[in-house]
């Protein structure tokens, strides 16, 4: 004699075992979504003598999305015209050294740049300071620098 199986009891197994698979898949979507999420900041103002940098905004993009680099902007502005001086704002990622971004003089400018190490699937640590360019015989003067971080491994 064949054995026959009432269709309740089957249809019941088969919403549980579905059931079952959907909540496992939304258990591993959440902790992809968790750890694919960018860390997103604001930047404090910077303010010197001649410099300020104001409004500025800050992503470490997470590995392999634009280089997993440390992704800034902001307004650069020169605060006092009439010295004939440039201004500048220097960002320094680890395992690089220092790069400029120029101003203008007398104006403000809106900057917005991705810095990365090339040999790194991601940033993790980024220093930011806002300079005035005093040209070659007197030193310039910088902010000291802010150190901007994130420990990818600890989430």
């Amino acid at each position: 004699m064949a054995m026959t199986t009432s269709p309740s009891v089957t249809e019941a197994c088969v919403k549980r075992a579905v059931l079952g698979l959907s909540a496992v898949g939304l258990v591993l979507s959440a902790a992809v979504a968790a750890f694919a999420s960018p860390v997103k900041g604001d930047i404090p103002t910077l303010e010197t003598t001649g410099v300020a940098f104001t409004g500025g905004k800050y992503v470490f993009n997470r590995p392999g999305v634009n280089h997993g680099a440390f992704e800034w902007s902001g307004w650069l502005r020169d605060t006092i015209g009439a010295d004939q001086h440039n201004v500048y704002v220097e960002l320094k990622v680890q395992g690089h050294d220092w790069v400029r971004y120029y101003g203008k003089q007398r104006s403000s400018v809106k900057l917005h740049h991705s810095n990365w190490n090339g040999a790194q699937r991601y940033t993790g640590e980024a220093r930011f300071r806002a300079c005035r360019d005093r040209g070659t015989l007197r030193p310039d003067n910088c902010l000291q620098s802010k150190m901007l971080n994130y420990n990818w491994d600890r989430g």
